[in-house]
């Protein structure tokens, strides 16, 4: 096993190394210069994610696709990943992160855009698609879509399911000393009790849990920065010139370079919303939508919040803290983020457990549809069954072993699932552009994404 675990940890390094940040966010901005800033259409696309489109053809809501794709986004990447990047990258990473989930935003367009305009519908009317679709009917290439759809399908098991349901496990041990067996046995229970009516059964707790446990936790974060008020401006100017200063971070930070703060937080952000990876669009096929962009525009709205709103929040948290109790160690992500959290009087460690928890479940129920639809399109309907039986059992199995060596195989299978999604993207720029120009650069076309 130890052996099996250095191959993917090696592995793991080369796929997630410089060449994979640079083709990413490279693509990001390609993106953003080629469909002309979309992020200027924020505020339009956050609109259009509250507003139904029940006439549309679909078989979620927008913002119930929105919510299911947030759900599997906002994990404990969002906390725990920010963390990692402050303490191996120093403050600067925060800024890193920011700026990349800012650029991100035109990547998520253009998938949403590609999963609408070539998805489908199967026997049962039901609509499916994804980069495996755009790969297969845009492209001609069957072959990647397959591939795209086999690391999905395993993909799913790893940073989708039993990496979360380790850390639910973990902190009802650490903080209630509940058995880990236990907490894995209740944990399959709820997760099936939601997966087994689909995707409309999925997307409906979503919709429920996703925009609350956001806002309690965005509400949380605000209450720390009020109690760290003297800090946070520190914080803030000190996340700034860390970002590019070829120098080491004061204020307890050490080795932080601009090398080591755009690496780590460049990878964390691109991680933490998954813009490029391909996963989102998934479910956004299945929305309730007139035309791609209107779809578009409303997925590109999860990497605002996801990125740019709650890891920029958590980023400022963390740092403010460490400049304010100086005793915090900076070991790892884990360690620094729970002394951050529990520094803070009656708010903090409650805030820290309670992210953690809903952001961990509701990313188990968003992975598990992504993997389903993949299993949908290289073996059919009746092959989901089996996966769902295959992932809940995956759920206690993650709660009660050692997940070192499923998170260096999850790594790769998130940056094997990411090369063929980016290739449609980049081949298929045509296509975004004609659809962006039909539906949204030409004003006399407005009526459309009303």
């Amino acid at each position: 096993m130890e052996f099996i675990n250095d191959i993917f940890s090696e592995l793991s390094g080369l796929l997630w190394g410089w060449p994979m940040i640079i083709l990413l966010l490279g693509t990001h901005v390609f993106l953003t210069i080629r469909l002309r800033f979309p992020q200027r259409h924020l505020i339009k696309a956050v609109k259009l994610s509250v507003k139904p489109d029940k006439d549309s053809k679909g078989d979620v809501s927008q913002f119930g696709a929105l919510a299911t794709a947030l759900a599997a986004t906002i994990g404990t990447g969002n906390i725990v990943g920010v963390a990692t990047a402050v303490a191996l990258g120093g403050p600067g990473a925060v800024l890193w992160c920011w700026l990349t989930g800012l650029f991100g935003i035109s990547t998520k367009y253009a998938e949403g855009l590609l999963a609408v305009k070539y998805r489908e519908r199967t026997p049962e009317g039901r609509m499916v698609g994804g980069p495996m679709y755009a790969l297969e009917k845009g492209m001609g290439c069957k072959w990647l879509g397959v591939l795209f759809a086999v690391f999905t399908a395993i993909a799913a098991f790893g940073i989708g399911n039993t990496v979360q349901a380790n850390a639910i496990a973990t902190l009802a041990q650490e903080t209630y000393n509940v058995s880990p067996a236990l907490v894995g046995v209740v944990l399959a229970a709820l997760i099936a009790a939601v997966i087994i009516g689909g995707i409309k059964s999925i997307a409906k707790v979503c919709t429920a849990l996703v925009p609350f446990m956001a806002v309690f936790y965005i509400i949380g974060c605000i209450v720390i920065l009020i109690i760290n008020a003297d800090y946070v401006w520190p914080a803030l100017k000190l996340i700034v010139s860390s970002a590019f200063t070829t120098k080491a971070a004061g204020g307890g930070f050490a080795g932080s370079t601009i090398m080591l703060a755009a690496r780590y937080g460049i990878a964390r952000g691109l991680f933490s919303n998954e813009s490029g990876m391909g996963s989102a669009p998934i479910v956004a096929s299945a929305a309730q939508t007139r035309n791609p962009v209107r779809q578009a525009l409303v997925s590109s709205s999860g990497t605002f919040w996801d990125t740019v709103i709650i890891c920029a929040l958590t980023g400022v948290v963390i740092v403010s803290s460490v400049l304010a109790y100086p005793d915090i160690s900076h070991e790892n992500g884990a360690t620094l983020t729970k002394m951050a959290f529990s520094k803070i009087p009656y708010i903090g460690a409650p805030l820290l457990t309670f992210g953690l928890l809903t952001f961990a479940f509701s990313t188990i129920l968003g992975w598990e549809l992504y993997g389903e639809r993949a299993v949908e399109y290289l073996k059919g309907r009746k092959w989901t069954l089996y996966y769902r039986v295959l992932y809940i059992a995956a759920v206690f199995i993650g709660s009660v072993m050692n997940l070192s060596v499923v998170w260096n195989i999850a790594d790769c299978m998130n940056a094997l699932m990411t090369i063929p999604n980016l290739i449609s993207l980049l081949f298929l720029s045509g296509v975004l552009v004609a659809e962006t120009r039909k539906y949204l650069w030409q004003k006399r076309l407005d009526d459309d994404m009303e």
